[in-house]
């Protein structure tokens, strides 16, 4: 019996990942096309964003409490392209798909799981051939702890793509949600770490700042950049626990959303 579990287990996984591998295809080609550098436009048009927020700062004055602008903006832009752009691309993803509900082992976590992974795939080749190639020219010098940028990223990525799970599948129930998303992105992002370390803030400003998950996990990442060069304020246990329950909460939601959807 367990022999056949296992067996069926693999079958049903294979399964997830061909279906999953063909979505990301498919969105890849829909979105990119197969003209001009095609499948590129996937990390260029980030590596575009932060560039150009890159050469403002730099023109526009330096950076600020002596850091360097370039690692700044680098380190983060980049994670503003995880869990801005992932719920972005998950809210209204099942309109264009609806077609492909007619399928029973497509679900609708497999249109967000493919729009996630690559909006992951685009945003981290983004941030590595941008930090490689300014370490390169010797503008940026290599992380003072990998892992530690290595583990901010990823919790950064998975709080992504927990956010991305649950705005998409609210975005279903609600239609208002995909209109007001946007809005709560830009008013956000001043908060979210991106222009300033928790550091550089008061006292009572600092405490109100770290109940947004990104920003524990954008002062890790940094950490590991800088190292001991600054000061950085976090608590992963804090982060991890918000990203489980968003986590699951998305889950349930995108569960519920399967039952609604008629496919075409």
């Amino acid at each position: 019996m367990a022999i056949d579990a296992a067996v069926d287990f693999h079958r049903s996984l294979l399964i997830q990942v061909r279906i999953i591998g063909a979505l990301v295809m498919r969105e890849v080609i829909t979105r990119y096309g197969r003209h001009n550098i095609g499948f590129m436009w996937m990390f260029a048009e980030p590596m575009m964003f932060t560039l150009g927020v890159a050469a403002l700062w730099t023109f526009g004055g330096g950076g600020h409490n002596n850091m360097p602008v370039i690692p700044f903006a680098v380190t983060g832009y980049s994670s503003v392209l995880l869990w801005r752009n992932m719920p972005g691309r998950c809210s209204g993803a099942v309109a264009p798909n609806l077609a492909l509900m007619y399928h029973r082992n497509v679900k609708i976590i497999d249109i967000y799981a493919s729009r996630i992974i690559l909006e992951f795939c685009g945003a981290t080749l983004s941030f590595t051939i941008l930090s490689l190639f300014f370490i390169a020219i010797d503008v940026m010098s290599f992380p003072a702890d990998t892992l530690k940028v290595i583990m901010g990223w990823f919790m950064l990525s998975w709080f992504g793509t927990a956010l991305a799970v649950t705005v998409g599948a609210l975005a279903e129930i609600y239609e208002f949600v995909e209109k007001v998303w946007h809005p709560i992105t830009y008013l956000t992002f001043p908060l979210s770490g991106t222009m300033f370390m928790v550091d550089w803030l008061p006292t009572s400003i600092q405490s109100v700042v770290l109940y947004l998950p990104m920003v524990h996990g954008l002062e890790l990442l940094r950490e590991g950049y800088y190292g001991s060069a600054v000061t950085a304020h976090y608590d992963m246990s804090y982060m991890a626990i918000i990203c489980l329950c968003l986590t699951l909460f998305g889950l349930t939601l995108a569960r519920e959303v399967g039952r609604r959807v008629m496919p075409e």
